[in-house]
């Protein structure tokens, strides 16, 4: 018998020896097991865009659930999953906990680093009853091969996700780590004893910094919509690249520094 599974909160998941039913409530994590194997999904969010054949290669598409805030927790209930996986930063303590009470297992990730990624993302693909699949070696490989960026070669930047009002990346994230790891500094990412990790702020009384990275999700920014606000040059990426962690983090460590580096907008 296989040893039963523990959550990135250190909870304990019992799982069936073979898993075969899975609802994912996170994009990220739909798109690692739907690119691992597309037949144990079930059912996954309405923000799940990833793999964008998911519904091709599979005879039944996954239902749709609604948002990662506000998942129908009956319609989970009557998929009959076997496992239901969910991050402690997408999804609400008391969604998890109703799950829990209703009898279905639920397996938490908490990923706040790159590396860290890798380890949950073994874990939560290793309760799926899956083994580690070729796109993890090869993305934890490639940022393996990402080494540190010189002091003088490095930015320093605010990260917004949101306007109206404004919000930004700020400590403790997992987009803040993998920046870091491209050689760019959060300037909001030590805010002291009152720091939060996505704090509201006010461009014009911003630290110093000299760039500013504007992904397109969960807000739009575009060419027109976000770099006027700011003195400093911008960048605009890939939320997905920025944010997910799964298949996009062999994309990530390909395509965003070339992406951080590209002309002033």
């Amino acid at each position: 018998m296989s040893a039963v599974p523990i959550d990135d909160q250190g909870t304990t998941v019992q799982v069936p020896d073979k898993v075969r039913r899975v609802v994912s409530l996170v994009p990220s994590l739909t798109e690692a097991i739907g690119v691992s194997d597309p037949h144990l999904l079930v059912g996954v969010t309405d923000w799940c865009t990833h793999p964008v054949d998911l519904d091709e290669q599979v005879v039944t598409p996954p239902a749709r659930i609604r948002g990662t805030k506000n998942p129908d927790l009956d319609a989970i209930v009557a998929l009959e999953p076997d496992l239901v996986v969910a991050n402690e930063e997408e999804n609400k303590p008391e969604h998890i906990a109703a799950l829990r009470d209703r009898g279905l297992a639920v397996y938490v990730t908490d990923v706040r680093t790159v590396d860290g990624a890798f380890s949950s993302l073994d874990g939560m693909l290793a309760a799926c009853g899956l083994e580690r699949p070729a796109w993890l070696e090869g993305a934890e490989k490639a940022w393996g091969e990402i080494g540190r960026v010189p002091d003088d070669e490095r930015r320093t930047a605010v990260i917004p996700i949101w306007r109206r009002p404004w919000m930004a990346v700020g400590c403790d994230t997992f987009a803040g780590a993998l920046l870091d790891r491209l050689g760019v500094d959060n300037v909001l990412a030590d805010g002291g004893p009152t720091a939060e990790r996505y704090p509201r702020f006010d461009p014009a009384d911003l630290p110093a910094h000299d760039l500013v990275v504007l992904p397109d999700e969960p807000y739009l920014f575009t060419a027109d919509d976000g770099p006027e606000a700011f003195a400093a040059p911008a960048r605009l990426v890939s939320g997905r690249l920025l944010t997910w962690y799964g298949p996009s983090l062999l994309e990530a460590a390909v395509t965003l520094p070339g992406a951080l580096r590209a002309r002033e907008q």
